[in-house]
């Protein structure tokens, strides 16, 4: 069985590799995306749009709930480039180190 780090440095070198502004397609309705210095994870818009929603925390409640769901993803992943995305991180404040 997969743990939540594991799968999470698995899935950051694979973000990671990736042009900016590009989302690992977790489910219909979760993506994340790797911000520079971490994966942030997001859920989709219930309308089918497939814009990001509102963020959330991968925590250990959430990994024991979609854990498998992850380890099918890790297996087979797929990505899409979402322009809102590398929008906002062009957008973003530099990253300053010790803040």
């Amino acid at each position: 069985m997969m743990t939540r780090q594991r799968f999470e440095q698995q899935h950051a070198t694979l973000l990671r590799s990736r042009p900016v502004g590009t989302t690992a397609d977790l489910s219909d309705c979760i993506a994340a995306h790797w911000n520079g210095h971490q994966i942030t994870y997001a859920f989709l818009c219930d309308n089918e749009c497939g814009q990001v929603d509102e963020e959330f925390d991968l925590d250990d409640y959430v990994w024991d709930e979609w854990r498998p769901m992850f380890e099918e993803w890790l297996a087979e992943p797929t990505f899409a480039l979402r322009h809102e995305v590398k929008r906002w991180l062009a957008d973003a404040p530099p990253f300053e180190a010790g803040q």
